[in-house]
C-alpha cells in the first residue's frame, strides 16, 4: 500500500469569468506558510476542476468566487464530485463574497464550509479539522 502524503494538499479555483484573484492568491499564500500544499489553477469549469482534483489527488476544493453563480455553479461541483466518486473523500470550501443566505443552501450542497470573512487562523483550523474529519471517515467505513 503506497504510503498517504503528509501535507495536506489544496486546490484552489475560480468559476468561469471570475476576473478578482487578489482573495485566491493571498488564501494560497496564507495556506502554503501553514505548511500545505497548494494547487492554484484559477479559473475553470466546475468539472474541469474536479478532473483536476482527481488528478492532483488533492485532500481539499477551495473556491473563490466575487461575481455570483455560487448557487448554480456550486451545484454543479458537488453533482461532478459525486459522479467522479469524490464528493465524500474531499473536503469543499468556497470563500468570497455572496449573499450571506446563501451560506446555508451551500452548505447542503455539500461544502463543509463557506467563507464571507476569515482570518489566516479560521481558514487554516478548519481545513485541519474537515480534513481529519473525512479521513476518520474514510477509515471507520473501511473498517
Amino acid at each position: 500500500m503506497a504510503q498517504r502524503k503528509s501535507k495536506i494538499k489544496v486546490l484552489l479555483a475560480q468559476f468561469p469569468l471570475e476576473s478578482h484573484n487578489r482573495g485566491i492568491i493571498t488564501v494560497a499564500g496564507m495556506l502554503k506558510d501553514a505548511g500545505m500544499e497548494v494547487v492554484l489553477i484559477g479559473n475553470d469549469l466546475p468539472e474541469r476542476i474536479i478532473e483536476t482534483a482527481i488528478q492532483e489527488d488533492a485532500d481539499v476544493v477551495g473556491i473563490s468566487t466575487y461575481c455570483g453563480g455560487e448557487l448554480a455553479l456550486g451545484a454543479d461541483l458537488m453533482k461532478s464530485a459525486a459522479e467522479k466518486g469524490i464528493k465524500e473523500s474531499t473536503v469543499f470550501l468556497l470563500g468570497g463574497i455572496f449573499p450571506p443566505h446563501n451560506m446555508a443552501r451551500l452548505k447542503e450542497l455539500g461544502f463543509s464550509a463557506t467563507f464571507l470573512a476569515a482570518d489566516r487562523a479560521e481558514i487554516v483550523s478548519c481545513i485541519q479539522k474537515a480534513v481529519a474529519e473525512k479521513k476518520s471517515s474514510a477509515q471507520s467505513g473501511a473498517a
